[in-house]
């Protein structure tokens, strides 16, 4: 078997193809979710403490101060954006929910597979079975 031939029945199993499916559709849900945080979780959070802007968090760690973020970063100072953080661990957070809830829905989706049919019972030997008919002709005298 050439090796082109192998490697184009590896790349057709449906394994490969569902995995590469699976990135795809994780990479569109991965830019819904990260707009999601930014654009109406992170907004609404800020609001609720105090009108903070997430994405503008951060400490300097050189010795000049800088008015903003954006400053800070063309300067090239040390930053800490622990605001960043924040956002990208809250996506983290939504994915991970989402992930969890398709999984349970999956599960019940699922068909139960049905049970197993018993075994049928081995065949009764013949001196068992003639002393049955033994008994029961017994118990009816």
């Amino acid at each position: 078997m050439s090796f082109i031939q192998e490697f184009k029945e590896f790349a057709m199993r449906g394994n490969v193809i569902d995995l590469a499916v699976g990135v795809i559709i994780g990479g569109a849900f991965g830019k819904i979710v990260d707009s999601l945080v930014k654009d109406i979780v992170m907004p609404i959070v800020g609001r609720l403490v105090g009108g903070v802007d997430f994405r503008h968090l951060y400490f300097n760690l050189g010795s000049e101060s800088y008015e903003t973020l954006e400053a800070a970063e063309k300067a090239g100072a040390p930053l800490v954006k622990y605001g960043a953080f924040i956002n990208t661990a809250i996506d983290f957070l939504i994915i991970a929910l989402a992930i969890f809830v398709a999984i349970k829905a999956i599960n019940k989706l699922k068909r139960a597979e049905p049970p197993a049919p018993e075994p049928e019972p081995a065949p009764e030997p013949e001196d068992v079975k003639l002393l049955r008919e033994i008994r029961d002709a017994l118990q009816q005298r």
